[in-house]
């Protein structure tokens, strides 16, 4: 079977994940592949678009050799503050060079396409670390060979690499059929029609057995959604939705019952048969599960202890002489010896510590890992890292960048559309609605047709005005600052997957929340405004709104400022908190009159632009006032209140809101990108 010609039926653009069948093989063959593409090679011309099957990604043989992995003892502290300075102190006080804890200890191994291979081992024996590396997540104090086709990681793999977490990093409230629709018109090429993209969705939705719950809400930890098994599957869906070449799963049988772990290991099966090569984590499956996988390897304190097929797995420990003195799972046995534990496994008369000694359990490991060294991988370097080589093609291929599937203002659209159903609820929310209307009538029934006959009056409805700047800016503020360390984990994830523009995505975010910042601001007014006697007419009806609306963006983009600044909740709420009190103090109604030392501060505080804004919008300087007095009227100028502001003056502070709101946004988006830069490294 040449691998390079089309079957007959396949049909354009579809992708039928268990089609894929090599007779006698349980995937992809090397010799077959390379024949097929030498048969290809002596063309004068290579075409790089040929090498990207039709229906099937394209093939990836992935090697790894002697990969080594530390981090600096300090990254790995503990959660008790006090150890961590003694141990700093220790550390510091020792003058040893190689201040490191080394994580990966010499891995080797290779898998390629139509194979699953499992990594196993016990909690901390470096097995998602080794995946991390793999998939081009961990760079730093890396060492080793890691090759794609006999290639080094470059940046144009990112997009052939589909990875699902541990956790299923999937916004709550968008239904299974809508993650699945919006990743593909994101991920899915520019060249499929829209009804194309629909039919891929259909298909992964059928193949991963997702029918039953299309409809259904994904779900959280405060959202009612899909089951656990779900809700994995639509994790798997989302990155082979896109036909990765390389599929790295971490553990992604964790919290599933037996029969939906099983289930989930036939999928990756059939995921493996059309063209991709898999490699998952997995802690301990059953025995059935175990005999599913291709390849085995089993890490052990970060070193190897075995590589090879995992149905030879339980012989060649056998060989070494521990043999199971009980029926046991296979994958039970394994890990019993990755961690030493050879209750009920007879062990090989060689080992010169007596059993029950208290350092056996770390002979038993130590004398694994010189067996492994000295038996198995001398082999496997051998076989598939000496002697066999990837085809040209496939070696230019995968140095290919996939451009961006769509421009940027189709990104635009499908992310805007995706952004507004995923926060929806929280523009919409009838606690918020309750709460803006409820103050507003609360308000209105305090100042109930208030008048501006007397000073005492006017002070009464000028505190009114500050009052809803205040109430505005501090719900716009809370409303932003929370949204980027929230989204945080998500905005990773795709980045990493080079799902869309980081620009696209901050523009989509602050359009789509605006929208509440509009509504419930307008809503508030609409009753506010007419209860509280302000000035009747429509012209200062809409600039008090639109001065109002003003306040609120800029809160907006001051919250998504510090937001963006910190990604941490916690911080971002305290941050906000003491700017928020900052600008409230400065605001221009608690003290007019500030220390010169310290006037700086208020021509940083929107408030005191807005307040500004809002009393030369309300009164005019020339309004008359206290006429019922001795002698006669006043003009509104001349108050007390007015000391700092000239009511007749232009309205400046129009263009420095604005100015503001734009600069906020860009600082904001600054640091979104130099926050989440440093995340995807």
């Amino acid at each position: 079977m040449e691998i390079g010609r089309e079957e007959e039926g396949d049909h354009d653009m579809s992708l039928s994940i268990g089609t894929l069948q090599i007779a006698g093989s349980n995937g992809f063959d090397h010799n077959i592949m390379s024949q097929g593409y030498q048969r290809n090679s002596r063309s004068s011309e290579i075409d790089i678009e040929e090498v990207e099957i039709k229906d099937r990604p394209l093939p990836i043989f992935l090697k790894f050799e002697d990969v080594e992995y530390k981090v600096r003892s300090s990254q790995a502290s503990s959660k008790n503050p006090v150890k961590d300075m003694v141990s700093k102190v220790a550390s510091q006080l020792s003058m040893e060079q190689d201040n490191y804890k080394h994580i990966l200890k010499g891995i080797t191994g290779s898998i390629g396409p139509g194979e699953i291979l499992a990594l196993m081992g016990p909690s901390g024996s470096g097995k998602t670390t080794l995946l991390q590396i793999i998939g081009g997540r961990l760079h730093e104090n890396v060492k080793g060979s890691i090759t794609y086709n006999d290639i080094p990681y470059n940046p144009a793999l990112k997009r052939r690499i589909g990875f699902v977490t541990q956790d299923d990093l999937l916004f709550p409230q968008l239904t299974v059929e809508e993650t699945l629709i919006f990743a593909a018109f994101l991920r899915l090429p520019s060249n499929m029609t829209q009804q194309q993209k629909h039919s891929r969705v259909e298909m992964i939705v059928k193949e991963l057995g997702l029918e039953s719950c299309r409809h259904t809400r994904i779900g959280g930890s405060l959202v009612k959604g899909v089951s656990g098994g779900e809700r994995k599957r639509t994790s798997i869906g989302h990155e082979i939705l896109v036909d990765p070449s390389l599929l790295l799963l971490d553990e992604p049988t964790s919290g599933l019952d037996s029969t939906s772990a099983n289930k989930l290991l036939q999928i990756l099966q059939r995921v493996a048969k059309a063209g991709r090569t898999v490699i998952t984590t997995i802690h301990q499956p059953s025995s059935r599960m175990f005999h599913m996988f291709d390849k085995l390897l089993l890490i052990s304190e970060g070193y190897p202890v075995y590589y090879g097929k995992a149905k030879d797995s339980v012989e060649y420990f056998s060989s070494l002489r521990f043999i199971p003195e009980i029926a046991m799972n296979p994958a039970e046995f394994i890990l019993d010896l990755a961690t030493g534990q050879v209750n009920d496994i007879s062990v090989p008369q060689d080992l010169l510590t007596p059993r029950g000694a208290p350092e056996f359990e770390r002979e038993v490991v130590k004398y694994l890992q010189r067996k492994y060294k000295v038996e198995v991988e001398p082999i496997e370097k051998g076989e598939n890292h000496g002697t066999r080589k990837t085809p040209e093609h496939l070696q230019l291929a995968i140095q290919v960048k996939k451009d961006w599937t769509m421009s940027w203002w189709e990104q635009f659209t499908i992310l805007s559309k995706r952004t507004f159903k995923a926060r929806r609820r929280d523009y919409f929310d009838k606690l918020r609605l309750a709460q803006a209307l409820g103050v507003a009538v609360l308000l209105g029934l305090l100042w109930w047709k208030s008048k501006m006959k007397t000073e005492a009056q006017l002070r009464d409805q000028i505190g009114l005005l500050y009052y809803i700047c205040i109430f505005w800016s501090s719900s716009s503020i809370f409303g932003a600052v929370y949204v980027f360390p929230f989204e945080k984990v998500y905005l990773v994830k795709e980045r990493k997957a080079d799902m869309y523009r980081l620009s696209v995505y901050y523009v989509c975010s602050t359009l789509c929340d605006m929208v509440a910042h509009i509504v419930y601001p307008t809503l508030f007014m609409l009753i506010l405004y007419f209860m509280a006697g302000f000035k009747r007419t429509i012209p200062c009806f809409f600039l008090t709104l639109f001065a109002i609306l003003l306040v609120a963006i800029t809160s907006q983009g001051a919250g998504e400022l510090f937001g963006a600044a910190v990604l941490s909740i916690k911080r971002a709420g305290m941050i906000a908190s003491l700017v928020l009190m900052l600008f409230l103090l400065t605001g221009g109604y608690y003290v007019q009159h500030i220390p010169v030392f310290i006037k700086w501060l208020k021509y940083l505080s929107f408030m005191y632009y807005g307040f500004r804004l809002l009393l030369k919008v309300q009164y005019s300087g020339d309004q008359l006032y206290e006429c019922g007095r001795k002698g006669g009227c006043r003009s509104l100028q001349s108050s007390p209140s007015f000391d700092t502001v000239n009511l007749n003056g232009d309205l400046k502070e129009v263009w420095i809101l604005l100015a503001m709101a734009l600069t906020y946004r860009f600082c904001a988006y600054i640091c979104l990108r130099k926050r989440i830069s440093i995340c995807n490294v």
